[in-house]
């Protein structure tokens, strides 16, 4: 049965490689189990309600990319998203979270619109073939990034932007053994390198004192959803500032999405030459689903996990890694103090080894042809620097725009770029635009 539906050995896998590998990407993200009840808390949302939406948004997302389009991609709550929710349109704006509840569910049914007319599908097909080519290299730098900065190995710094972190602080070197021996098993080529470093890791958190085990039960039924539960507010809905803010959304989730969804294919070995694959349209919709959905239950921007990469990285290859990491999100429901004890800097190794697997698509980068390798290197640049693998693609469309229009190769640039150059334009005109409003 499992055959029919995920094509296991068309893909060239197994059941046991897509559960593993199921489960190394829920291990990956289950971060956002704690970082979003808490960022959306900020807001004045019920911590405790949040992290239901959360988990079941996250598991039923990631179902529809399993089922859907049998890609190994999961699907939570957006870091970044969720950000902008509660601090700029909430404590920022001023506006209640049911105004930026409401702003979610609207972004979503447009998602829908969007990708039923194959809008976002001609976003995706139209982004030059250099940049499909860049986005893993700068998603994979991005990925090791977040890996190094959740383990404290590197930290922020007034002066220097970032810098070394603590070398006295046990996660530091937690996280730096991990890397050594996911690296030296993963040399030995055995099975499961990648998890095993994580336990291996969690282990040596619990002899340096940095695991923390409950002190009450292991097992618990979920809080209740009532509290955030399609909690809309639909007197603004028409208001200038809630089509900004729907706007934000749309733009961010889309190139979030985007980029994720090429690196973590194209790592899988999943899309042509020139960086498509056919289920783009599906996974899609899936993600408009997930965010719709994700706001009745209560909770931000649901979109591609760039931590998916950890499971291809292990092996996933169809929709069944999908599902292994939606089933760990299902006990995570009721066992969330079991999955909690593992500390950001046992997970952080397999981020930074699979960052090294994604850089590895810098070989096609044509570094011969400025007018390629610029708008290439931009993009993948400025996916760790901003933060953002949205503003990565932003950039690097611009550039690829004004380097091919001014030096005369104006036929290289498709209709759909220049029109997202003119709408990439106007945002940034917004952005500057909000930020005179400030000073």
């Amino acid at each position: 049965m499992l055959e029919n539906i995920f094509k296991l050995k068309d893909n060239n896998t197994t059941v046991r490689t897509e559960l593993f590998a199921g489960l190394i990407t829920f291990l990956t993200m289950s971060y956002i189990l704690v970082v979003n009840p808490n960022i959306l808390g900020e807001a004045g949302m019920d911590r405790a309600a949040v992290f239901t939406a959360t988990v079941l948004g996250s598991i039923i997302a990631t179902l529809f990319m399993a089922f859907f389009t049998n890609l190994p991609v999961a699907q939570a709550p957006g870091m970044g998203l969720n950000n902008f929710f509660a601090f700029t349109v909430v404590l920022t704006m001023g506006y209640t979270w049911q105004f930026a509840l409401t702003a979610v569910f609207i972004e979503g049914i447009i998602f829908i619109l969007l990708t039923f007319f194959n809008v976002r599908e001609l976003i995706v097909k139209s982004i030059p073939r250099v940049l499909k080519e860049a986005i893993p290299v700068g998603v994979g730098l991005f990925i090791t990034l977040v890996g190094l900065k959740s383990a404290g190995v590197v930290v922020a710094n007034d002066a220097t932007l970032v810098s070394l972190g603590d070398m006295a602080n046990p996660h530091v070197w937690i996280a730096l053994a991990g890397v050594v021996i996911t690296g030296a098993l993963l040399a030995l080529n055995v099975n499961g390198a990648i998890l095993i470093g994580i336990v291996a890791a969690t282990i040596g958190g619990i002899f340096a004192g940095v695991v923390h085990f409950p002190e009450g039960n292991w097992v618990s039924l979920p809080p209740s959803l009532s509290p955030t539960f399609a909690q809309f507010e639909w007197d603004k809905v028409l208001s200038f500032d809630m089509a900004l803010v729907v706007f934000t959304f749309l733009f961010v989730n889309l190139f979030d999405t985007v980029g994720t969804l090429i690196g973590v294919v194209s790592k899988a070995g999943l899309t042509d030459s020139e960086g498509n694959f056919p289920q783009i349209k599906k996974a899609l919709f899936a993600d408009a689903l997930g965010t719709t959905i994700g706001s009745v239950l209560g909770t931000s921007p649901i979109t591609a996990y760039v931590e998916s990469s950890s499971g291809v990285a292990a092996g996933g290859r169809t929709g069944l890694t999908s599902v292994s990491t939606a089933f760990m999100f299902v006990l995570a429901l009721f066992f969330a103090p079991l999955f909690l004890i593992v500390p950001a800097s046992a997970t952080s190794p397999a981020l930074i080894v699979v960052g090294l697997f994604m850089i590895s698509a810098v070989a096609k980068i044509n570094f011969e042809d400025i007018t390629e390798s610029l708008p290439a290197f931009i993009t993948l640049i400025f996916m760790p620097f901003t933060y953002s693998i949205a503003q990565g693609i932003v950039f690097g469309i611009l550039t690829y725009f004004f380097v091919k229009i001014l030096s005369g190769r104006y036929k290289d640039v498709s209709t759909v770029i220049y029109v997202l150059a003119v709408l990439f334009i106007i945002k940034l005109g917004l952005d500057a635009a909000h930020i005179w409003e400030k000073m």
